[in-house]
């Protein structure tokens, strides 16, 4: 069956009710809805920013986001390497992070593992944590940042390894009465 066949009409206007609408022309412009859209709008307020909370890495939980906090990188290693034809050269690395609190794992991606070299200070903006086999993560995704800062002066914790906690998904079971 060709695709004229398929459908009623060839070129043109399309058929009435389809719910198409016929697009505007590069010479034509488009009208105004109403006299006040002309009108150049003026420029909103600004709203002041929040501070940042920084949290530690004791007090992180899972499927939890929007963490901000300061860790030390002390180990790096490269998880995966490979390069594809359509999405590029792909890297994922585990680092080892940790405060005065205690460690964690951190799943860097890509450009973030040249940040995440040992024995630097980094800050995680809008971090989350994501689980693995029952275990939390720290990744940042494209909504946060990494950033590296000056040596911090805080001894890391390395006793307290957030990621060797194993948890479990309960259903809970609401009790009718």
């Amino acid at each position: 069956m060709s695709t004229a066949a398929k459908r009623p009409y060839r070129r043109g206007a399309p058929p009435p009710g389809t719910g198409y609408v016929p697009r505007a022309t590069a010479t034509a412009p488009a009208p105004a809805a109403d006299a006040d859209a002309a009108k150049p709008r003026a420029p909103a307020s600004k709203v002041p920013l929040r501070k940042p909370v920084f949290t530690t890495i004791d007090q992180l939980r899972p499927q939890t986001h929007g963490h901000t906090l300061t860790a030390r990188v002390l180990s790096a290693r490269t998880v995966l390497d490979k390069t594809s034809p359509h999405l590029g050269r792909t890297r994922v690395a585990e680092c080892l992070v940790g405060d005065h609190t205690g460690t964690i794992l951190v799943t860097a991606r890509n450009d973030q593992i040249d940040l995440l070299k040992p024995d630097t200070t980094v800050i995680f903006r809008n971090a989350k944590i994501d689980m693995f086999k029952g275990t939390m993560r720290l990744a940042v995704d494209k909504w946060g940042r990494i950033e590296v800062t000056d040596a911090a002066d805080f001894k890391v914790n390395e006793d307290n390894n957030m990621s060797l906690v194993e948890y479990e998904l309960v259903d809970v079971a609401e009790e009718e009465d």
